[in-house]
């Protein structure tokens, strides 16, 4: 009994003196009360549409009440399962952890707490050492006595970091799925609360079977902690991932404006402008710029036709190299930029009446030879071929007009290439998209 009560003596006597010792090295964690979140600027027309954002990373802020329950319960169930009960950290977690790694001889499982990792994002680094983790744990135990456990959850759910530069599951959302966060289904949110462990290798774009084995393992957490019910489990756990990269939203394109913004703003601001959350908006009416850039491009597509095709953009592979599969060609399209309703594009197929091209975020389509009058530009229906050469390597469009696919006789010169075994990109594609298509 005696050595019992020496033994809890000691450890007190050790906690308070690592306290005392990491004392004058810890923040103020008051800070957390006015915090500001960095968000990236954003410049609009005058009736409030997207022209461009500009920062590092990609922020979209929440309020508690805006949080879905399932994205609560999921983290909690998976992150810190005795959030509501602890006070920073968790003993139980730290000496069940602790057990782990003596029987493994290595730290297989993870012992911080929702709020120790909102410390170490606001005020300490990743390095693993034993003083870095004491001063996590003081650190959150300040947290705990100065907010919340919304305000913690509010905070956590804004401020951690889950890959392709989004910081927060609002922008994580928006980014992975291009929706938003009180939008996405039980197995989605799954997915984005399973991020936090390993953002960069369990996202779904980087690898979609490490990101549906960590969502299982979510959904898994959240079903013994009783936050679902079993028929809610299967369904969420059939549910295929169905995720690609989703940049911002851009409702209208003025980069010339954007441009002028951005630099005005920097110049008068500094680096802040790009990270404090500034919200320029333009003179530019949304109406007017669009009418104007859409006769610009039919200009242009008209003048680009007039003079016949100028030779291809590129061979991604050659006769007797092996083929891309459609999954390297969507990779590959996915690097380069869409300039409104202008695509990129691969021909992958060419027959006698018709070709088969691969279209950014289209897929396979199919154009018919039939019906394609290549000269007379006041014929409707006529799809246009046009080559947009922006740089050294530039790239070929594909663009939605009228109602049926269509192609000039530019992109009909580079098939008979291709007919040779050279596969090519095409240049400009201007499509009237099918029913259907």
């Amino acid at each position: 009994m005696v050595l019992a009560f020496i033994c809890i003596l000691l450890g007190v006597g050790t906690i308070f003196g690592f306290y005392y010792y990491v004392k004058p090295e810890l923040p103020d964690v008051a800070t957390l009360k006015d915090v500001q979140l960095q968000t990236p600027m954003q410049v609009f027309s005058q009736d409030g549409k997207l022209i461009a954002q500009f920062g590092e990373k990609r922020r979209i802020p929440i309020s508690y009440d805006e949080i879905p329950q399932e994205l609560i319960d999921a983290l909690v169930a998976t992150e810190d399962s005795r959030y509501y009960d602890h006070f920073g950290f968790d003993p139980i977690g730290i000496t069940r952890a602790a057990i782990a790694v003596i029987a493994s001889g290595s730290a297989s499982q993870g012992a911080s707490t929702i709020t120790q990792q909102l410390a170490r994002n606001f005020f300490l680094s990743n390095e693993k050492k034993v003083m870095r983790k004491i001063k996590e744990i003081f650190i959150a135990v300040h947290i705990e006595q100065l907010l919340t456990k919304q305000e913690i959850m509010e905070l956590y759910v804004n401020k951690i970091f889950l890959g392709y530069r989004s910081y927060g599951f609002g922008a994580a959302a928006q980014a992975y799925f291009g929706r938003n966060l009180d939008q996405l289904t039980l197995s989605e949110i799954a997915v984005l609360a399973g991020l936090p462990k390993a953002p960069s290798t369990m996202n779904p774009i980087y690898s979609v079977e490490r990101a549906t084995q960590r969502r299982n393992v979510v959904l898994s957490r959240m079903l013994s902690e009783k936050y679902i019910t079993q028929a809610e489990f299967d369904e969420a756990r059939a549910e295929p991932i169905i995720s690609q990269f989703h940049g911002a939203e851009i409702e209208l394109s003025a980069p010339y404006v954007a441009e002028i913004a951005r630099a005005w703003m920097v110049s008068r601001y500094g680096e802040e402008a790009y990270e404090s959350g500034m919200r320029i908006t333009t003179t530019i009416d949304s109406k007017l710029q669009k009418a104007g850039h859409v006769a610009a491009i039919k200009n242009l597509l008209n003048y680009d036709e007039r003079h016949g095709y100028r030779g291809a953009e590129k061979v991604l592979w050659k006769a007797g190299q092996t083929a891309m599969t459609n999954e390297e060609i969507a990779k590959h399209l996915r690097r380069q930029p869409t300039y409104g309703e202008l695509r990129p594009a691969v021909v992958t197929n060419v027959a006698d009446k018709s070709a088969t091209v691969y279209v950014k975020s289209y897929g396979e389509q199919t154009i018919s030879w039939e019906n394609m009058n290549w000269h007379v530009s006041s014929v409707p229906m006529i799809a246009k071929v046009q080559h947009q050469k922006r740089r050294a390597k530039s790239w070929l469009w594909v663009s939605r007009f009228g109602f049926a696919l269509r192609i000039s006789i530019s992109l009909q010169m580079c098939l008979q290439r291709k007919k040779k075994r050279k596969l090519k990109t095409t240049k400009s594609l201007s499509q009237r998209p099918s029913r259907g298509v």
